[in-house]
């Protein structure tokens, strides 16, 4: 009976929030219809900050709308209400360091039961995602024949890694590892359909370069994946807000990241 109760209630700005293994899921399965918004939120929620803090966080956004897109992701199960735990000044995020959120003795109902099937991992083993937006609809090459790639990536090996990686799934690739190749390889026609765009380089700064892109009328087009070892809370959001269509942390499964990219361009793999 609680647990329907607990749907029906109103989201409160002292309500705090954890990712159920669903959301989980919607920034580690490659793949997701969540809007950008949605993701946000879900990468917000951490089983400590209130909803208060995480509308003070959502800049530029109306906090009708963020409260709508939270009991969205509630009414979906992707995120739950925390544990209530009584004992005086314990919050539920005290038990974030651990590898299991632990709920009070006597906690019941369906939110508690998700709430608690795995909100410590990210905390134990570091933020990792794997957040790709399907597309809409299914993207065309922006030139005709194949898709074009820009791989952005200063590890020599993982470059030609990649490079080597994409060429067999059909793309014309071209790399880039500085600020001056970065350039050179956007200016070259075509216009990449995709930018896979790692953020710590030697001479540049990779939300800079997504910045830019995303204000230049000739990438309107151009989905941009981050794929990097930057892998804060901060720096996914920054990528998300910046414009990013997919948010890849490192290390990666390249399997993983091949659907991803077709995720964004609304495709299938061959």
């Amino acid at each position: 009976m609680n647990s329907h109760l607990n749907v029906s209630k109103p989201i409160a700005a002292d309500d705090i929030f954890v990712l159920t293994s669903a959301g989980e899921r919607q920034l580690k399965d490659s793949e997701t219809s969540a809007s950008r918004l949605e993701l946000e939120l879900l990468v917000l929620v951490n089983g400590s900050s209130s909803v208060a803090q995480i509308l003070t966080r959502v800049a530029g956004t109306p906090q009708d709308a963020v409260l709508a897109a939270l009991q969205r992701l509630f009414d979906k199960k992707l995120i739950a209400r925390a544990p209530v735990f009584s004992g005086g000044e314990i919050e539920a995020g005290d038990f974030l360091s651990t590898s299991t959120f632990y709920a009070a003795k006597g906690a019941t109902g369906e939110d508690e039961i998700e709430a608690a099937d795995g909100a410590g991992y990210l905390q134990t083993h570091g933020y990792y995602v794997r957040i790709a937006r399907r597309s809409p609809v299914e993207r065309k090459p922006v030139a005709g024949g194949r898709f074009s790639v820009v791989i952005v990536e200063d590890e020599p090996h993982l470059s030609k890694l990649l490079k080597a990686f994409f060429s067999m799934e059909g793309f014309d690739t071209r790399t880039a590892a500085n600020r001056a190749e970065v350039v050179e390889a956007l200016r070259k026609p075509p216009v990449p359909d995709l930018i896979l765009l790692d953020v710590e380089l030697p001479d540049a700064d990779g939300f800079e370069i997504l910045g830019k892109v995303r204000q230049h009328p000739a990438f309107k087009s151009t989905a941009v994946v981050m794929l990097t070892a930057k892998s804060t809370r901060e720096a996914v959001l920054q990528g998300l807000a910046g414009g990013a269509d997919g948010y890849i942390t490192k290390p990666f499964d390249m399997d993983l990241l091949v659907k991803a990219v077709h995720s964004v361009f609304g495709t299938s793999p061959r």
